[in-house]
């Protein structure tokens, strides 16, 4: 019996041995982890993955951040490749259409309904549940990129930027007036009456030399006004365009500051100056449009004048404050061999890793901690207020894209056509309110039925 106990007593420790040795849960013997996970890291297979920027002016600044991300994750290695606005989508639109698209690439968000309706675009709800901390980001604006609900959709781009419309205004001109600066709480008229006391003909020859305000059709000049007046241009499934009575409401006011108030000047008298230039140019001494045009302003004001940004001013049927803006964002293409190695590349650019030397003027980070820094805020500058962007991002944000948005709005290479071409016609006295917008709902009700019916 002992002799059997005794054999029994060897084999034991044998088979412990082997156990411990090599028969773990992972099949690596004890002792052997760390280098075995070293030697793991370094033996992760090598991935290439193509990024297309349709920002060629930040070429160093993507590839910098490019280098750091790919000093961090050695066996990812990332092509950028920069392309303008027109070239850009026109060459990526061919690419997704005939499956080559790139891994990873800039996503507007007007164009994110279209792209994921034609199955583009993958969808990162589950990335983003996972190892996004809602916390950190503004959140409001992830709304612009779910598709195909606004508010429950899964979201199909990811931002690592955001954008929103501010009234602009001239300083100088309202100190030579004797007005008081516009504040959140301006009304329409309000504003109209500081309109009105700033256009001047200020050598009596019966021409206007210094307009109060300046207006054109575009989408960042016209649809803040909408929703500062509890108005809406299109039905709750933005499947079709509907403006309801605040909408039309605001639009009115808009084209009357020309049509009729003559504080803002004819579009087609303005040709020949690029828009975004008519203000800090010192035409007109207010102007609504986006927080993108920050940098513009100070490149060509130049210390010539002092100037600051507020709030659009609320319409007759108010009800709260609601910010019109977007996201500015980075897509993975659906059909990638590498959407987790992509992910990892997106949630660089668009986190903590992605400083504020890497915005330009107007953009806000999407990552709060860098969007609320001093370094962003930049109070040595002008404006010195920029916090009130950074109130805006934390409101209703709203936009009007769809499919096709581009088109019926008058967008890119449809500047000039749909909404934006309606309002000009209004306030260039080519068409009345009635007509243009008889003609405008028929135009935007034709290419949304047919965006829908694909």
């Amino acid at each position: 019996m002992k002799r059997w106990a005794g054999l029994f007593f060897v084999l034991f420790i044998l088979v412990s041995g082997c156990v411990q040795a090599s028969e773990r849960p992972d099949g690596k013997p004890n002792g052997q982890d760390n280098n075995n996970q070293s030697q793991a890291a370094n033996e992760q297979e090598e991935v290439q993955l193509t990024y297309f920027s349709r920002y060629p002016e930040m070429e160093k600044t993507n590839q910098r951040l490019i280098d750091a991300f790919e000093e961090k994750n050695p066996h990812i290695q990332i092509e950028l490749k920069s392309y303008a606005p027109l070239s850009y989508w026109s060459k990526i639109s061919a690419m997704a259409a005939a499956g080559s698209a790139p891994d990873v690439f800039d996503m507007n968000s007007d164009f994110v309904d279209e792209w994921a309706s034609k199955g583009f675009l993958y969808n990162l709800q589950d990335f983003v549940d996972n190892d996004i901390n809602k916390e950190d980001y503004f959140t409001s604006v992830f709304d612009a990129v779910r598709y195909p609900d606004k508010e429950t959709g899964d979201m199909y781009a990811f931002p690592y930027a955001w954008v929103t419309t501010v009234l602009y205004y001239n300083k100088d001109m309202f100190d030579e007036a004797g007005l008081e600066y516009p504040t959140k709480e301006w009304t329409w008229d309000e504003f109209l009456h500081a309109a009105q006391t700033l256009t001047l003909d200020t050598n009596n020859d019966g021409r206007t030399d210094q307009y109060g305000f300046w207006l054109y059709g575009r989408y960042a000049h016209i649809e803040p006004w909408i929703y500062q007046n509890d108005g809406l241009i299109l039905n709750n499934e933005k499947t079709e365009f509907a403006m309801d009575d605040n909408a039309r409401e605001a639009v009115k006011f808009l084209t009357n500051l020309t049509a009729e108030h003559k504080v803002s000047p004819k579009p087609m008298e303005m040709q020949g100056t690029n828009q975004s230039d008519i203000f800090p140019l010192g035409t007109a001494a207010m102007w609504v449009d986006g927080s993108w045009n920050i940098e513009n302003n100070r490149n060509i004001i130049n210390g010539q004048f002092d100037w600051g940004i507020s709030t659009v001013p609320r319409g007759n049927n108010w009800k709260e404050d609601v910010a019109y803006g977007w996201p500015d964002n980075i897509a993975i293409f659906n059909e990638t061999d590498h959407p987790q190695e992509a992910w990892e590349f997106i949630k660089f650019m668009t986190g903590k890793e992605r400083t504020v030397e890497n915005y330009t003027g107007g953009q806000v980070p999407v990552f709060k901690e860098a969007a609320i820094s001093d370094e962003w805020l930049e109070k040595d500058k002008l404006p010195d207020n920029k916090s009130i962007i950074l109130e805006q991002g934390e409101l209703v944000v709203r936009n009007s894209f769809t499919r096709n948005w581009a088109e019926w709005r008058g967008y890119g290479t449809a500047e000039g056509s749909g909404m934006n071409g309606e309002v000009d016609q209004i306030l260039d006295g080519k068409k009345t309110f009635d007509e243009a917008m008889d003609s405008l709902e028929k135009y935007a009700n034709e290419v949304l039925e047919q965006a829908y019916q694909n």
